[in-house]
């Protein structure tokens, strides 16, 4: 049975990291945390928030995916869509508010605020 939620992996092309962890850290204020050695060798870069965890993996031949993506609960979703270029308002999920961006790679990002 499943009991909570652990961790979302997305994938990024190499050494895309330095990128990575600018938008992340800097941007959504996610903190990074050190991956275990023998994953560390791999490449990628793991985040962490409260209640969040994302993983960044390297995928070689890397593409973005169109439709799939995270979607994290924000308390300053006016100031992100300001930081953020390119990100696109969408006001069809009752409840809140929430835009689309895409990260330094192209994932699809969602952020959502309640109303």
């Amino acid at each position: 049975m499943i009991v909570a939620f652990h961790h979302v992996l997305l994938a990024a092309p190499a050494g895309s990291e330095p990128r990575l962890r600018e938008f992340y850290t800097r941007i959504l204020g996610l903190t990074e945390v050190p991956k275990p050695p023998e994953l560390a060798k791999r490449g990628g870069v793991w985040f962490r928030g409260p209640g969040v965890e994302l993983h960044l993996g390297i995928e070689e031949g890397f593409e973005p995916p169109q439709k799939a993506h995270p979607a994290f609960l924000v308390d300053n979703l006016d100031e992100l869509a300001q930081l953020i270029p390119g990100a696109i308002p969408d006001d069809l999920f009752p409840g809140y508010r929430r835009i689309y961006v895409k990260d330094p790679v192209g994932n699809r990002i969602e952020l959502l605020q309640p109303v």
